[in-house]
């Protein structure tokens, strides 16, 4: 696979959380994608980034809150998370920068 341009639109950045660092010892990967972002279009880019196999991809879209902050109220944008399952024996260390 050849690292196409645009991949580098459809993945925002990798999720680090604890939440995600367990998922990443069951094989999988958390990623922040663009709000358009398809399935498909999210296999391609990750396959095509890291050079790994994806088995399956599963999206959730984290709806954007109001919070108050020193009295200022604000509201968070949605932001749309990928979580990728990764074949066997394939790895990603999201830690390290691409």
């Amino acid at each position: 696979m050849s690292k196409d341009v645009r991949h580098y639109d459809v993945i925002v950045a990798p999720v680090i959380t604890e939440k995600a660092t367990f998922a990443s010892e069951l094989n999988k990967v958390v990623f922040k994608v663009r709000k358009d972002a398809t399935k498909p279009q999210i296999k391609a880019a990750v396959e095509g980034l890291f050079d790994v196999k994806v088995e399956s991809v599963n999206t959730l879209v984290r709806k954007g809150k109001t919070k108050i902050f020193r009295g200022n109220r604000g509201t968070q944008s949605d932001v749309k998370k990928a979580v990728v399952t990764l074949a066997e024996g394939h790895r990603i260390d999201v830690t390290t920068g691409l």
